[in-house]
């Protein structure tokens, strides 16, 4: 099997709306409800994950090392022309003006409005704005995207949605091939995602960022950390491989896995990405890129 792989192995310095990460890093693997225990188990879903309560300081999730980075901030002085000393000596000195205070936030338990209004627009598509009914959505993106920094799928985060149709595999002799009629379940919910302006979500990242440091510091993490553990999430997304021939599945009990052992060894969520396709595959990492592009260049 030849596997081509797509992505960079370097860390990725930017990150576009943290709400908009959840949805970019993270709709395309949390399925909801699921047809099949064979969903879940090649998904590596973790049925069950507790959102930290607001008032209670969480420790963090033990990791092998928690990467520390730095997203840059965008540049807020106004370019100022430069003047020759004589024009300088002969400028009247004007009275400094005052500059505009930034608008204030909302506290932490009551920022899901200010959320909703800054990404949904009106003409996002109709799921987004269902994907984003569910209460304490800052808090949720930082457990969810804390789980996709390590690979893992955390369920139960967003009532987001599933799959379309049912998981299906053909057999020819003693050999089972996953379907490729599969990566048409995601369609539409990559097409959703597609349909993020990137540059808007990296204004909305800056703008809401504080809260999203509380958020993290709830889970125990310092504010560089929580930076190393977005962009660590964008690397694992970016390092799936991309793989255009037909998959060989095995069967062990109830439960379907990857017959290429490397292919079985990747993280789950890398696994979703086989499972969706190499189509869906690109286009999600497309948008990953465009969300860098717009931090880098704020």
């Amino acid at each position: 099997m030849v596997v081509k792989k797509s992505g960079s192995s370097k860390f990725i310095i930017a990150m576009g709306s943290f709400v908009a990460v959840a949805l970019i890093l993270g709709v395309l693997y949390q399925t909801g409800s699921l047809s099949t225990q064979d969903d879940l188990e090649m998904m590596g879903i973790i049925p069950e994950q507790t959102i930290p309560e607001q008032t209670a300081k969480q420790p963090a999730l033990q990791a092998p090392e928690v990467p520390v980075a730095e997203i840059p901030q965008p540049s807020t002085e106004p370019e100022v022309a430069t003047k020759t000393e004589v024009e300088v000596e002969a400028e009247p000195k004007a009275s400094p003006q005052p500059q505009p205070s930034a608008p204030s936030l909302p506290s932490l338990d009551t920022s899901d409005n200010l959320i909703r209004d800054l990404v949904i627009s009106e003409n996002s598509p109709a799921n987004l704005a269902t994907w984003l009914e569910p209460e304490d959505l800052i808090r949720r993106s930082a457990s969810y995207i804390d789980g996709l920094a390590r690979g893992s799928i955390l369920g139960k985060i967003f009532a987001l949605n599933a799959p379309e149709g049912k998981f299906t595999t053909h057999q020819q002799g003693d050999v089972i091939w996953l379907n490729a009629g599969n990566y048409e379940r995601y369609n539409s919910t990559v097409a959703i995602l597609m349909s993020l302006d990137m540059q808007q979500m990296a204004q909305t990242f800056h703008s809401i960022r504080p809260l999203l440091e509380r958020a993290f510091a709830e889970l125990g993490y310092k504010p560089r950390q929580m930076d190393g553990i977005i962009l660590q999430t964008i690397d694992n997304i970016l390092a799936a491989p991309v793989i255009v021939e037909p998959l060989q599945l095995t069967r062990e009990s109830v439960t379907y896995k990857f017959a290429d052992p490397e292919l079985e060894a990747l993280m789950p969520l890398q696994k979703q990405l086989l499972r969706a396709g190499p189509e869906n595959t690109r286009r999600l990492q497309q948008q990953a890129k465009a969300l860098r592009e717009a931090l880098l260049n704020p």
